[in-house]
């Protein structure tokens, strides 16, 4: 908690095309020193690739992809009594969307795939349908709050 004032949430300005907040903010995290419209150029190829691999509409499928990426639960350190626990609490929504995009991104830049453009949309196409390296990520979490169960008493 902070000591003088809550910081104010920012407001973000809904993107131009798809007219989404959740789409800007994956443009912004996807954006690298201050390059926002290298960043959409990115996301919006991407996003008519998608189209033409499912054959669906493309931000339903990303969409799918955030969902199956956003985790429900995570594991947060407390220190009690010299020793510390790993206690899981439920995850806000806010911040499920921002470890999805996180997570998506971060996997994407890890892919093999020549341009940033194919990473991403190997990993959008992945996580909608359920596989991949930040579904992955997502399961380790909801495994490690599994495992901390017991200590579910210890919440913040």
């Amino acid at each position: 908690m902070p000591r003088r004032r809550v910081a104010e949430k920012r407001e973000i300005l809904p993107d131009p095309i798809y007219n989404s907040v959740v789409v800007s903010k994956f443009i912004n995290g996807i954006m690298k020193t201050g390059k926002k419209s290298r960043a959409e150029q990115i996301f919006y190829g991407a996003m008519d690739e998608v189209a033409e691999k499912t054959g669906e509409e493309p931000l339903k499928v990303f969409q799918d992809a955030l969902d199956n990426v956003a985790p429900g639960v995570e594991v947060k350190s407390r220190r009690i009594g010299g020793a510390t626990y790993q206690v899981p609490i439920e995850v806000s929504k806010d911040r499920r969307n921002t470890l999805a995009i996180r997570w998506i991104i971060s996997h994407a830049r890890a892919r093999s795939e020549r341009t940033m453009k194919g990473r991403l949309v190997g990993d959008v196409v992945d996580a909608s349908k359920g596989r991949g390296g930040s579904v992955r990520n997502r399961e380790n979490v909801h495994r490690m709050a599994e495992a901390n169960k017991a200590f579910a008493h210890y919440r913040f």
